[in-house]
Formats: C-alpha cells, sequence, structure tokens
C-alpha cells in the first residue's frame, strides 16, 4: 500500500468556525506578550469585583498596591472594579505602573479608571495566562467563584512545577482561615496533598505583612 506522505495543510479538517478561534487566541497571546513584554517586577492581585470603597479588603489591596508602586514594582489585575480598582488606584497613587486584564463577558465588566495599561480578552484561559505569566507573586483577596479559581490554578502550577516556586499570599486571615484548615484537617489529612504542599500558602491578616512577603522576593 502506498502512503500518502505529503504534509497536512495548516487548518486541514478544522470547521471555519475553528481556524477563526485560533486565530483570536494566537491575537490575544500575541497583543499579551506584545503590551506586557517590558513591564518588569510584577505583583497580580486577585479579589472580588463586588468589593466597595467602604469594606476593609478595598482599602487594604488599595494600600498594597500603592507601597508595590513605590517599591517599582509594576500591579497587574483583571481591570475591573472591587479588589481589582483598589489595587489599581493605589498603584497610580504611587506613581507605578498600573495594568488591568480585562475580560468581555455578556454583562460587561467595564474597565476601572485607573489603568496605564488597558486590554480586554474574549478567553478567560489567555487573560489568566497573562495574569500569571509576568508575575513574580501573587496577593489573592477575598472574592468568589473567579477568585477561588485562580487561586487553585496558582497552587496547582506551583505543586507541579509548571510554575517556579513564588508568594502567594492570602490576604485576610478571618477570610482564608476557614479554607487553610480544611486543606489541612480534610485534603492533607487524607492524604490527598502533601504537608508540603500547604508551604505554598502564607495567610496573613493584612497588606502590611503581605508586602513584606512579596517584596522580599524582589530584593537582591
Amino acid at each position: 500500500m502506498i502512503r500518502d506522505t505529503q504534509p497536512t495543510a495548516p487548518g486541514a479538517g478544522l470547521t471555519l468556525e475553528e481556524q477563526e478561534r485560533i486565530e483570536r487566541i494566537s491575537g490575544e497571546l500575541r497583543a499579551g506578550f506584545e503590551q506586557l513584554d517590558d513591564i518588569g517586577p510584577a505583583v497580580s492581585v486577585f479579589g472580588s469585583a463586588r468589593a466597595t470603597p467602604d469594606m476593609w479588603a478595598y482599602r487594604s489591596a488599595q494600600a498594597l498596591g500603592e507601597r508595590l508602586a513605590k517599591a517599582g514594582v509594576s500591579v497587574v489585575t483583571g481591570g475591573g472594579p472591587g479588589v481589582m480598582e483598589a489595587a489599581n488606584r493605589g498603584a497610580q497613587a504611587g506613581d507605578g505602573r498600573s495594568v488591568g486584564l480585562n475580560i468581555t463577558l455578556p454583562h460587561e465588566q467595564l474597565a476601572n479608571p485607573y489603568l496605564d495599561v488597558d486590554m480586554a480578552f474574549r478567553y478567560f484561559f489567555t487573560r489568566k495566562f497573562m495574569l500569571i505569566r509576568y508575575a513574580m507573586g501573587f496577593a489573592i483577596y477575598p472574592g468568589g467563584f473567579g477568585t477561588v479559581d485562580e487561586l487553585f490554578e496558582l497552587l496547582t502550577l506551583i505543586q507541579t512545577r509548571k510554575l517556579s516556586p513564588c508568594p502567594l499570599v492570602l490576604v485576610g486571615d478571618q477570610y482564608w482561615s476557614g479554607l487553610y484548615n480544611w486543606l489541612v484537617l480534610t485534603v492533607q489529612e487524607r492524604g490527598f496533598i502533601d504537608t508540603l504542599d500547604l508551604d505554598l500558602i502564607e495567610v496573613v491578616p493584612d497588606e502590611d505583612l503581605a508586602g513584606d512577603i512579596l517584596l522580599e522576593r524582589l530584593s537582591p
């Protein structure tokens, strides 16, 4: 039997819709690389879009963003309201670089007004990749499904060595201690994670200790 050894043409077997989707994904990644290539040292801050300026999480994220910016660290967020807005607002107050990587949703999440770099993504996974790609540390504030999703993806990436070990700080011990205790008393106790895996997380009460941990990572 004679086999056809000619290379398959690019896109062969793909529908037009699939080819267009691949091009959109590629375009989002390319735009992210081009926009963030010179970002320098950076910390990504995650947390609820529903936090309001009168809440502790908002005020704390704003203070952390300002401290990081004054130390020459870029602040990267999801670009929306709440904790994201607070961290970006603090970064601009500290004369630092404020980056927002927003997501296009059916109910539009508007970009906050404190951004030096403002990008919008169609796909969660390309956006999440960019939120992680350039960060040397992560501050996780109280939040809902999206925040917890981002937290556990980061833990999985570090645990499996797809991401180099780096500070992963949960800010707000009253909020996060229940989750951490569940990991210790239920997940680790049953052997589903190792004891050393718990060292990937640091639970802190406020932005002061969070800033100390994150900036120590960036020190020579």
